[in-house]
């Protein structure tokens, strides 16, 4: 996240001019902080000293990645009505489906992150780039947005700030405010909107007829435990750092074992010398890496080996009782994530017998994502409505998402067991699984509808 200093001087500025505060606690804000840490694979238990050596693998990324792909798996946001508006609305989602992995990772990381038309494209806002000033029941309902740009002719750092609320009238406000520094550190003095990058914005808006804020929230699912009140939630990892910190232990004491456990063969010094000569009077023999000369004060040379046994396989039981005990906490189910065996989602039975848990957890995070794409069409449909860029006209937006159980040599079976009773044409078995286009298919039913009436017919 932006710096705890630059984040402050932003907000004492938001506070100056707009007369809001954030309503996030400090603690809150705390915890987000150590979080985004973790997931950028800069933890506070990293330690570079050679003897004591803690490096981090970076689990809350894959926990994150793992979330959103379950989340996300076959994905389909349609726009319908039969209307120019839900034909616009529905390209601006096609333009950005690819994004969808992308956002719902970040919200899993974050616990809370913002999507928000700007007139070009849809924005991803993390908590270092916004803060929340109302909410209505649990949803957020007005915010201040941070964006900065640096103007390389004028080697100046430009801040914009974007107040949306709604004003006591019903009517929805939206105030931009811009500041200039001369560095990233700096907040900076506020300027007019005309002298910076944003001039072709205006610095106050009022719309009427709006019931929505026109960004979308994606929230996690979980209760901030810091915070219950707090319009904030928490990255799906919060509740595991100390977990991750001891896995990262773990893997950095067994990766130091494994380096250490070199044979290593103790050879006396007067072993080494060249035959026929005095000793210490002539070059050495060679001797290979894992060989080390000492010195010999006995009346006999000697020659010794150490090959170090590991401990490799108790350390990595240790290791995957550590990320079944971080997936639990994370909404996965037991043993979900493991390093020495393959595990996860198998079959539907599997499923409802072990693994509910990562099926509730995805379906949680897909109704957020849900909730958040509702937000963002409606702010669409309003953009689209202030500067008629499309005619008026009714929308209805629908999701459909992958069945996360899945699993297609099952289904397979199934569709062929269909086509064996009668029920399905085997024409489209040989579509579904079998790659023929429709007319492929229809062509080989065709030609073994005439080979099943040979056999079956009766002789002369």
């Amino acid at each position: 996240m932006r710096d705890a200093r630059d984040y402050g001087a932003l907000e004492a500025k938001a506070r100056e001019v707009f007369g809001v505060r954030p309503l996030e606690s400090v603690q809150t804000r705390r915890l987000l902080r150590r979080c985004a840490a973790v997931y950028r694979g800069r933890p506070e238990w990293l330690d570079e000293d050679p003897e004591n050596q803690i490096r981090t693998v970076g689990m809350a990324r894959s926990i994150c990645s793992e979330t959103a792909r379950l989340a996300v798996l076959a994905a389909g946001v349609t726009v319908g009505g039969g209307t120019e508006r839900a034909a616009w609305l529905q390209q601006q989602i096609d333009r950005c489906y690819f994004s969808l992995r992308h956002w719902a990772e970040q919200g899993c990381a974050y616990g809370t992150v913002i999507l928000k038309p700007n007139g070009r494209d849809v924005e991803l806002l993390t908590p270092e780039q916004f803060f929340i000033t109302d909410t209505d029941g649990g949803s957020v309902t007005g915010a201040v947005f941070f964006s900065r740009r640096y103007d390389q002719q004028r080697g100046k750092y430009f801040t914009r700030m974007e107040y949306h609320r709604f004003l006591p009238d019903g009517r929805y406000g939206v105030s931009n405010r811009c500041l200039m520094a001369d560095s990233p550190s700096e907040a900076g003095r506020e300027v007019a909107i005309e002298a910076t990058p944003w001039a072709a914005l205006a610095e106050d808006v009022i719309a009427e007829g709006v019931e929505r804020p026109l960004f979308g929230v994606l929230r996690m699912p979980a209760a901030n435990y810091l915070d219950p009140a707090s319009p904030m939630g928490l990255p799906v990892f919060a509740d595991a750092l100390e977990e991750l910190r001891d896995l990262d232990v773990a893997y950095s004491r067994n990766a130091s074992e494994i380096y250490d456990s070199r044979r290593l063969a103790l050879l006396d010094d007067r072993l080494t010398e060249q035959a026929g000569v005095p000793v210490g009077a002539a070059r050495r023999i060679k001797l290979p890496r894992f060989i080390k000369r000492a010195f010999g004060s006995g009346a006999s040379e000697y020659y010794q080996e150490i090959d170090p046994a590991l401990n490799t396989e108790t350390r990595l039981k240790g290791i995957d009782a550590l990320l079944s005990q971080i997936g639990f906490k994370c909404g996965f189910s037991n043993g979900y994530f493991v390093f020495n065996q393959r595990s996860g989602l198998v079959t539907a039975t599997q499923v409802e017998a072990d693994d509910r848990r990562t099926v509730q957890l995805v379906k949680d995070v897909r109704d957020k994502l849900e909730t958040a794409l509702d937000g963002l069409i409606y702010a669409l449909d309003r953009l689209a409505e202030g500067y008629a860029l499309t005619p008026a006209g009714a929308y209805e937006a629908v999701y459909d998402f992958g069945d996360v159980t899945y699993n297609r040599e099952e289904d397979r079976a199934r569709w062929y067991g269909y086509v064996a009773d009668g029920k399905a044409p085997f024409w489209y078995y040989l579509t579904k699984f079998e790659g023929y286009s429709e007319e492929q298919a229809k062509a080989v039913e065709a030609a073994a509808r005439p080979m099943e009436c040979d056999l079956t017919a009766d002789g002369p």
